[in-house]
């Protein structure tokens, strides 16, 4: 992915265009702006191996908690530019946890669930792709500024959609996937919408993706790697270096730089979803397609927090 060569400072209008919503009640001490990005359901990046840290945030749960007349920053105060990916710095005694009055915090409080019921994420999907049998459900690890922003999308796309070889297949539709069976962490997400049988389905069980076809055939032909899954299967067994198996599965992928990505369905115009084809109505149309988000991923490397938004001694 291209790097950006300049680092900006994010003034006070800066922070205003970042959608703060300094005037909307519930969000009354998220002067911060934290909420511009921890709102998303299915935000989740990777910490380990075999772990990952879910970075949304519930704002309605949070602010009706004991914590929630805190700005964010009284806590991460380690937290001074966005992105900050590594940050981990949590102080309990900037305000509360201190002096002789002060509730006690053990010195083994497990902070790291302090937020785990704000938390909304898929814990299972059962995804029958080849793909899946060695990516997991949030498969983007590597760019450390964008990983959990393109892990969210796994509860509203197939794969393909963002990763399918146009060269290959230049004449590409996109519709609505059959619904799969889905388990939850908080709050369900996503779309319900079975376009087969042309009705809602339980939102607590299911979740419906947007796929991609090739519409250049007589018989339009869905691009999702399925038939192959047995194979995938028996190479996940074997020595994962063989270059020849490797080029078979990702034969159609192509991987795209990041702005391209996010530029080809978050746009008003020359988006390649047609948005009101898909159902959306106008309201959330104009949600996707002028996406605040987007500039922090596309535009800058790094904002700087204003310090017109420290809390207060």
């Amino acid at each position: 992915m291209a790097r950006w060569k300049k680092t900006y400072v994010l003034t006070l209008v800066g922070a205003i265009a970042l959608n703060i919503g300094l005037c909307a009640p519930v969000r009354a001490l998220d002067e911060g702006g934290c909420l511009t990005c921890h709102q998303y359901p299915g935000l989740v990046r990777h910490e380990k191996e075999d772990g990952f840290k879910v970075l949304h945030i519930d704002e309605t749960l949070y602010f009706q908690s004991s914590h929630g007349r805190l700005q964010c920053r009284q806590c991460h105060t380690g937290i001074e530019k966005v992105p900050h990916t590594g940050q981990r710095e949590v102080a309990c005694s900037t305000r509360c946890h201190q002096g002789a009055d002060a509730p006690v915090l053990p010195d083994d409080y497990p902070l790291q669930d302090f937020h785990r019921q704000e938390h909304a994420y898929i814990t299972r999907l059962q995804d029958r792709s080849s793909c899946s049998v060695c990516h997991n459900i949030y498969p983007h690890s590597h760019d450390r500024v964008v990983r959990a922003f393109l892990n969210m999308h796994t509860g509203f796309m197939l794969c393909e959609v963002c990763h399918i070889n146009r060269k290959t297949y230049p004449h590409l539709d996109y519709a609505w996937y059959p619904a799969e069976p889905a388990e939850f962490k908080g709050k369900p997400f996503g779309s319900y919408f079975h376009p087969q049988a042309g009705k809602t389905m339980d939102p607590t069980r299911f979740i419906t993706r947007i796929a991609v076809f090739d519409a250049s055939a007589k018989s339009r032909r869905l691009l999702h790697h399925t038939g192959d899954r047995q194979k995938a299967l028996e190479f996940n067994q074997r020595d994962h270096a063989a270059a020849q198996q490797m080029a078979y599965f990702h034969r159609d992928i192509h991987k795209k730089s990041i702005s391209l990505a996010c530029e080809e369905c978050h746009t008003t115009h020359g988006g390649i979803l047609d948005l009101g084809k898909l159902g959306f109505d106008p309201v959330k149309r104009n949600k996707i397609t002028l996406l605040n988000l987007k500039g922090l991923v596309t535009k800058y490397r790094t904002f700087y927090l204003p310090k017109i938004f420290e809390p207060k001694p």
